[in-house]
């Protein structure tokens, strides 16, 4: 198996010790969970629409960085603080999957990095 890490200026570098993506066996890229982070570091807060839209950017220049797009996407995980926060989310995230979204699954989880409200990974396949 190879493995290889993926690294982007155009979304926030990792805040602890993980990649921002790792690609594996020449197919997959496995992508870490983005949060609201701009590529500077400064932190998108407030309403979670513009929080999860943040997050989308941020995995949209992951998926570049990697030659890939949206398209690619076979699976998410959305954390989200509260389920509460489903509605406005799926709109958001929704705009980014026009056709054949991937496959998906969403936890409220009891805290999230930095204390946001949303944070999104996801696999792609080349």
């Amino acid at each position: 198996m190879t493995r290889e890490p993926l690294s982007t200026s155009s979304a926030p570098g990792a805040i602890g010790p993980y990649s921002q993506a790792i690609k594996a066996s020449g197919n997959f890229l496995f992508c870490s969970g983005q949060i609201p982070l701009t590529p500077t570091g400064d932190l998108v807060t407030g309403d979670v629409k513009d929080q999860t839209t943040q997050v989308m950017k941020n995995i949209s220049a992951v998926l570049e960085a990697a030659g890939l797009t949206f398209a690619n996407v076979v699976k998410t995980t959305i954390f989200l603080s509260t389920m509460d926060h489903f509605a406005s989310v799926n709109e958001v995230y929704g705009s980014y999957f026009t056709s054949e979204p991937p496959a998906r699954s969403t936890v409220a989880a009891a805290g999230l990095p930095r204390g946001v409200d949303v944070e999104i990974e996801v696999l792609a396949v080349y």
